[in-house]
């Protein structure tokens, strides 16, 4: 059962980090870019248009864990996997990332700062078609050189 568990949540981590990615250039990117180009410009305030997919993606989390809490079956596990990795975005994205919470410094471990590199690549435009780096965990291998 504990295999089982691990493997759910695993998977769950796993296909969201793919979804988010295909979901970020293809769709955010695209016919999506209306909501999402708040993110690429500066802020007027703590909310921005942009986290409506926050809420969407973690209902897909809450119904998933809604769904299958009787029989702690595959969709209870999907569901704590969408949302670990929900609250890992939080932490990396909105707090070390865009310091939308001031409660660390820029990242110093270099996994971190990989990430925080590539993020940063993804918004040195504003605009829909120049970005790069989709994803926030499996990001391209040059963005971890130290040079």
């Amino acid at each position: 059962m504990i295999l089982y568990a691990i493997g759910w949540t695993l998977a769950g981590f796993l296909v969201m980090e793919l979804a988010g990615w295909f979901i970020h250039k293809y769709l955010m990117h695209g016919p999506l870019w209306g909501i999402h180009k708040t993110h690429h410009q500066a802020s007027k305030g703590f909310f921005e248009l942009n986290d409506v997919f926050s809420l969407l993606f973690g209902g897909v989390a809450v119904l998933l864990i809604f769904l299958g809490v009787e029989a702690l079956d595959y969709r209870f596990w999907m569901g704590v996997g969408i949302t670990t990795y929900g609250m890992l975005y939080f932490f990396l994205h909105d707090v070390l990332i865009h310091r939308r919470l001031k409660w660390f410094d820029k990242p110093r471990n270099w996994f971190l700062r990989g990430i925080f590199k590539a993020h940063q690549a993804h918004h040195i435009t504003n605009k829909k078609d120049d970005a790069v780096s989709f994803g926030l965990f499996f990001v391209p291998k040059k963005y971890f050189k130290t040079k």
